[in-house]
């Protein structure tokens, strides 16, 4: 005769029934832990930007309708923005601001892109090369462009610049001292001293580019400007967009280049940028309300930038 063992019925006396609701409460303990693991770091990081990013953006938003004398606070509408606009200097730092972009975006944005693409072609000392380009990212700017200010753009003839236009039989240049000068001076200086991370940023793009597009395109005959055009171009389109965004919206708040190399304005206003304008009425002229206002129009104008490059780019995709 067969014997059925019940579950159960070897069990001794006085022993508890295994319970099996034990690991769905561990899991779900566990699934408990790690939400609220995830969500403080989340609430961090929210807290974080609200309050020294958009706490500041918003305050600044309702101070520029505001009014502030003696310590009390009226409101006056758009009285501050009139009054800004109303301010010659208000259209000569938005004009040296524009010409500074425009200045970048052919120097400070192309330059980069093609010392990748020489980077990109050597077979040898790579390491090196690509830490001799990114070494002026790890000085402090205040430091680099001190030192263009003292050894590379000094208006003698001891200037590193203006020796090499003496050894080259060509007129030396007053720089920062000329109105003329001193915006492509501010430009040179600060792609030296930024340009690393985009070279960084293209290499890693230009690496990512089959080798087949390039062999196709030499069996074609293609020389290498073609190649660079029609394959390598498009094959970056994106990144290349991002950081043509990035590249406006970084050259539209320059501030520490004519603070340090034109000592705030320059001749005759020639260094006269928005955000210069904005810390002059801030912290000399003791316009806090005049200075948000102005901040606020900058940030229109770079989120109108920023508006049309998001277009663009769902159109592209």
């Amino acid at each position: 005769m067969a014997i059925t063992t019940v579950p159960g019925a070897t069990r001794k006396p006085g022993r508890p029934a295994p319970s099996y609701a034990g690991p769905q409460r561990t899991s779900f303990g566990r699934k408990l832990r790690d939400n609220l693991t995830g969500h403080a770091f989340l609430i961090g990081a929210v807290l974080c930007f609200g309050v020294f990013s958009w706490y500041p953006m918003i305050r600044g938003v309702v101070m520029s309708f505001q009014r502030t004398r003696r310590g009390v606070t009226t409101w006056v509408g758009w009285d501050n923005y009139e009054r800004i606009i109303a301010d010659p200097s208000f259209w000569t730092a938005w004009k040296n601001t524009f010409y500074f972009t425009l200045l970048a975006l052919v120097l400070g944005y192309a330059v980069p892109f093609f010392v990748a693409i020489l980077l990109n072609e050597f077979r040898h000392a790579k390491g090196y090369l690509r830490m001799l380009v990114y070494l002026p990212v790890m000085l402090p700017p205040a430091s680099a462009l001190f030192l263009f200010k003292f050894y590379a753009y000094d208006p003698s003839e001891a200037g590193l610049f203006n020796a090499i236009l003496k050894a080259l039989h060509l007129p030396t240049s007053q720089w920062m001292q000329s109105p003329g000068m001193t915006m492509p001076a501010m430009v040179l200086a600060s792609t030296w001293m930024n340009m690393g991370g985009a070279v960084l940023i293209y290499l890693a793009s230009l690496q990512n580019i089959p080798g087949e597009l390039y062999e196709a395109a030499e069996l074609d005959g293609a020389g290498i400007w073609r190649r660079i055009v029609h394959v390598t171009i498009p094959q970056t389109r994106l990144i290349l967009a991002l950081l043509a965004m990035l590249q406006i919206v970084a050259t539209m708040q320059f501030f520490i280049e004519p603070l340090i190399l034109a000592n705030g304005a320059g001749a005759e206003d020639s260094a006269t940028s928005v955000a210069y304008l904005i810390y002059q009425h801030g912290f000399f002229q003791n316009d806090l309300n005049g200075a948000a206002a102005l901040g606020v129009l900058m940030l229109v104008v770079l989120a109108g930038f920023s508006a049309v490059y998001v277009r663009l780019s769902s159109k592209q995709d």
